[in-house]
Order: C-alpha cells, then structure tokens, then sequence
C-alpha cells in the first residue's frame, strides 16, 4: 500500500510501524475527507495518507514522512497540536472529537474533528500516536457553529473537573455554547451527530472509561466524579452504552 512504500524509517518509527496492524495502516486511503497520520514519540510523522497531504503544502507523503507540526502548518496551529501530542504521549489518555482548525502556511483553514490515541508495544510503551481528523467543511457547518461547539465541548469538560454532581441543563449548554436552545440541537447534532444531552454523557462515559483503564480508583468513586448518582447507576449506564460492566472493563483494560 501507498501509505507504507512511501516512508523512511528510523529507530523510533520502526517501533511505532511494529505496533501498528498493517490492515489499518492499508484502510487509511480508503477514507475520503478524513485525514490520517502516525507520529513517533519524537513528533515526527511516520505514516499519513494523501488526505493528509492534500493539507499542507507538499505534493506526496515522501515529503511529509520525517518532519514534524512545525515544518507543515502555521506556527500557533503547529503549537496547538504538538501541546495535544505531547499529553497524549505523557498521560496515556486518548483525545476524542476535538474540534480544531487546521491550516497550512499560504493555506485555506478547514474546520476537522481530531481524535488521537497513544499506540502501544507488545511490552506495554506507548511507541507514538495515530491521529484521525475529520473534514466537517463536508457538511456545512459555518465558522460560528465550530467555534460554538468548541466552546461547548471546552466547558463540559470544565464542568466534569469542577461540579460532577451537578447536572447541566439544556439551557446551561446553549449557555455556555453562546446560543438559543434551538440553534445548540441543530449545531450539536450536525457537529456530533447527537443530541445535546448525549453529547454530555458521553463525555461523562470516555471520562470514566479513561479512569477505569488508567487508575485504580474505586468504581463507586468514578461514578461519582462523573456525575452518576451511585455506582448502580453508573454500572447500568455505562454497560448500556459499552456493553460492559465497569467491573469486566477494567479488566479487559488491564489484560490489553
């Protein structure tokens, strides 16, 4: 596949290429609008498909393999996601549906949906990151909507690390969006494809999936600083929306 007959390897970038599955390497040029790209633990980048290419300014992967953020993209931009490597790198904890600007020196910004997970070796270290962008420009959604939507997700996050307990309404999210209730539904379910309400428990769930995977803090404390009313509730909720108890993901998390 493309994806891999176009790299050059180092020490580094071979133990992230050992790591990784080659059926997902080959499946990246199959994706239209998404950009996809591994990084080595130095933040140089190892794999990318030609969606990734198309935004920077060079013409082939051969181009891209070796260099870092700073090399392909405005400096404040590179900043931006070399900050988000680096706490995935440190702390081992994935970073989901973060809305960003992506933009190349000369460039046309476009607004993307990034989620990135650390890659680990068959000893447990984490060897770099694969990162996932999506394109929303795809489906329409105005600079106003991203930026209100990336404020959204910045307090919900904010929320969950200051007042677990205390339940967001409707109104609280259209608050902290800067919008009317009507516009908030319409933004996040075009954004997330989700309601608002499910737009927050999930972000409640990938926390506490995070702290089951990543602590030993006890289960009944996880339910409470994610906003459940009790460990029973936690367990029936997150069993519904995993298909695991708590108890059994904890523990597949360990054996991983």
């Amino acid at each position: 596949m493309g994806a891999v007959s176009d790299k050059t390897t180092w020490p580094e970038a071979d133990a992230l290429l050992a790591a990784m599955p080659p059926a997902m390497v080959a499946l990246m040029d199959e994706l239209s609008g998404v950009m996809f790209c591994a990084k080595d633990t130095t933040g140089r980048y190892v794999l990318v498909n030609q969606v990734f290419v198309r935004r920077t300014n060079e013409s082939s992967r051969r181009a891209v393999i070796g260099r870092r953020a700073g090399d392909l993209f405005v400096p404040e931009l590179a900043e931006r996601y070399t900050t988000q490597d680096d706490e995935v790198l440190r702390t081992g904890r994935p970073l989901r549906n973060e809305l960003e600007l992506i933009r190349h020196v000369g460039g046309v910004p476009g607004w993307f949906l990034t989620s990135k997970l650390p890659v680990h070796d068959g000893e447990g270290r984490v060897v770099g990151i694969v990162s996932v962008s999506q394109d929303l420009r795809e489906d329409d959604a105005d600079d106003a909507a991203m930026d209100a939507m990336a404020r959204l997700v910045a307090e919900v996050e904010r929320h969950l690390d200051t007042s677990p307990g205390v339940s967001l309404t409707v109104a609280d999210l259209a608050r902290m969006a800067g919008c009317t209730t009507a516009v908030l539904d319409r933004r996040v379910r075009r954004v997330f494809g989700l309601t608002p309400r499910q737009l927050v428990l999930r972000a409640r769930v990938d926390r506490a999936a995070h702290l089951l995977s990543s602590t030993a803090t006890p289960i009944a404390e996880i339910a409470s600083v994610t906003g459940f009313y009790d460990q029973a509730a936690f367990t029936r909720t997150f069993a519904r929306l995993t298909g695991e108890t708590p108890s059994s993901f904890r523990r597949r998390a360990r054996r991983a």
